[in-house]
């Protein structure tokens, strides 16, 4: 068998393992003794595409639970499993003639880690919730920032397309273009997404196309809400392994023995005063910045406090030099500070206009 027909008998295979439970999903498996190098032998699925169904011929099965069913087991598949069919469009998918769902063409997959699979998992919640704040929190943590990322524009853009998202019509509602929206708006920022995030909000896009063939009532947001509680059972079940359970035995047990030895070095530190806490701030220049613009006001305040006092001083001082007739020094120096006064007060309300224009992007 070459490569690409060895991947996709071993997809198949992998699948309707993963699948089994879902009575009207099947999935074709491989005639190993008919497949060779070049040539991929499968289950014979007697059937239509989903697309040649005529509206007569979609009154003898129930669209709303296939729907459901075949929506729920995408998201088992990215979100349990780590495996999933990453080319569902419509094409791909059979009606076979006792009316269940057939998914072909297994050369396209993608794969999920665990530490991934949750942060989707949030992000889908949090999108079909309408929470941009978290959607866009999400998306931050599991992206690689660029030098030039700006995060006040990228929450932005993240709360406009969760809001579009919430106030569509039910046959407008698209969480995969929402996802690949979310991916736009992050390479448009100078935030770097991961791979996984496109790939599901593709198959997320066909998906929703898929769903809605079947029954145009279908809700893709409320689907993800019904499921998530499933979703996550199974995902808590699958880490429950008994070879995870003897891993996770085992660091307790190294954590433990360690502990008191790593309790007495700290604790000597702390007696003898060689404790050092380091701190990496992420905004150094920012905070830098602030405060040199904090002390070069305070010192400017400081100087025109001076000028004012001097010239009050210098009031009593007759000299020949008047201004209005008064010292004329005296004058010099409360012009001074009223001119410095002046420039200070309109360069802080020119700074915090300028603030508040950086937060509203």
């Amino acid at each position: 068998m070459n490569w690409i027909t060895g991947a996709k008998a071993a997809n198949l295979t992998l699948l309707a393992r993963n699948l089994k439970k879902f009575e009207h999903i099947v999935i074709p498996l491989p005639i190993q003794d008919y497949t060779t190098r070049k040539v991929l032998t499968m289950d014979y699925i007697e059937g239509k595409k989903i697309t040649e169904l005529s509206p007569i011929a979609r009154l003898d099965f129930k669209g709303a639970m296939l729907a459901e069913e075949v929506f729920k087991a995408y998201l088992k598949q990215v979100l349990v499993d780590g495996v999933f069919h990453a080319d569902p469009h419509p094409g791909n998918i059979f009606m076979t003639t006792d009316h269940r769902i057939a998914l072909l063409d297994l050369g396209m997959v993608g794969h999920t880690t665990p530490a991934m699979q949750e942060d989707l998992l949030k992000l889908l919640l949090a999108v079909s919730e309408g929470e941009s704040d978290q959607a866009a929190e999400i998306a931050i943590k599991i992206s690689e920032p660029g030098p030039n990322f700006n995060e006040m524009d990228f929450r932005h853009k993240i709360g406009d397309l969760v809001a579009d998202q919430q106030n569509s019509t039910l046959g407008q509602m698209d969480i995969g273009r929402v996802i690949l929206d979310v991916g736009r708006s992050a390479a448009d920022t100078g935030l770097f997404v991961p791979s996984e995030l496109s790939l599901l909000g593709k198959t997320l896009l066909q998906l929703d196309q898929v769903g809605r063939i079947l029954d145009d009532q279908f809700d893709p947001n409320e689907s993800i809400r019904r499921n998530a509680s499933d979703i996550l059972n199974q995902r808590l079940k699958s880490t429950l392994t008994e070879g995870k359970v003897f891993s996770t035995l085992l660091e307790a047990k190294q954590f433990m023995g360690a502990l008191p030895n790593r309790l007495n070095k700290i604790l000597d530190a702390v007696g003898n005063a060689e404790l050092n806490v380091t701190v990496k701030p992420t905004e150094t220049r920012f905070l830098v910045e602030s405060a040199e613009k904090v002390a070069n006001r305070i010192t400017t305040g400081l100087l025109l406090a001076a000028l004012i006092v001097g010239a009050a001083l210098l009031m009593r001082v007759q000299t020949t030099f008047e201004l209005f007739g008064y010292p004329g020094l005296a004058i010099i120096c409360f012009l001074a500070a009223g001119g410095g006064g002046l420039w200070l007060l309109l360069n802080i309300l020119w700074q915090d206009h300028k603030s508040k224009l950086r937060s509203r992007r």
